[in-house]
């Protein structure tokens, strides 16, 4: 995909301070355009696969989807997309996470005045973006991994039963979750069985731990 002359963004943040911020740095730039500003994930899959956006910038943390969720959703809805992931969290499983959804680089929030542009034109070039940390963090898990001779694990759970489980861990009753997803009482509770039993966990305390390991949730 060629470059445009002006790149067109979407910003994906639960925070309209953060926003702003993050406006002010990109609109600043003559090739970069802010031209949609959503609030969650979920607002962030239906406005990301709009034909007037080039390239989203998704919070790893927000409601009703975590970005994470909603750039393997936009990655799989609108390939033609470019994904950023963003966080406060210098986290290797967020990051590893991140890029298994699609995205093309991983900023930290504290260094985004200093690096958030220069990842957006990388993007759009088809180059990746990362930060030294996470560099190491990439080239030391490929090393421990081919030295024990194994891949990484699949995540057991699919894309619904994560939603299931992020609502779930967010204290969400089934009603709540049902009327959230659009799905059924009986269906909310039949995910919350298969997630228990794929994860050979008890109850929701166990479900949220494992939710915050995920990056679904922040504690």
């Amino acid at each position: 995909m060629s470059t445009p002359l002006i790149t067109r963004i979407l910003l994906a943040d639960d925070h309209a301070v953060v926003r702003a911020g993050l406006r002010l740095v990109l609109d600043g730039e003559p090739d970069l355009r802010v031209v949609a500003e959503v609030a969650d994930g979920a607002e962030a899959v239906e406005r990301g696969a709009a034909d007037d956006v080039d390239l989203a910038i998704l919070d790893v943390a927000m409601p009703r989807l975590t970005g994470l969720q909603a750039a393997a959703e936009l990655s799989r809805r609108a390939p033609r997309l470019r994904i950023l992931m963003l966080s406060m969290h210098d986290n290797e499983q967020y990051l590893f996470e991140a890029l298994k959804a699609g995205a093309s680089g991983y900023v930290l929030k504290t260094a985004a005045d200093r690096d958030l542009v220069e990842a957006v034109r990388a993007a759009m070039r088809g180059e990746s973006f990362l930060y030294p940390a996470a560099i190491t963090a990439l080239v030391r898990d490929y090393l421990e991994r081919a030295s024990a001779g194994e891949d990484a694990p699949e995540d057991p759970l699919t894309v619904r039963e994560l939603q299931v489980l992020k609502l779930i861990a967010e204290a969400h009753t089934n009603d709540q979750i049902a009327l959230e997803l659009g799905i059924a009482r009986r269906t909310v509770e039949r995910h919350r069985a298969n997630i228990l039993g794929k994860l050979h966990m008890r109850d929701r305390v166990e479900l949220t731990r494992y939710a915050i390991r995920r990056g679904l949730v922040q504690p």
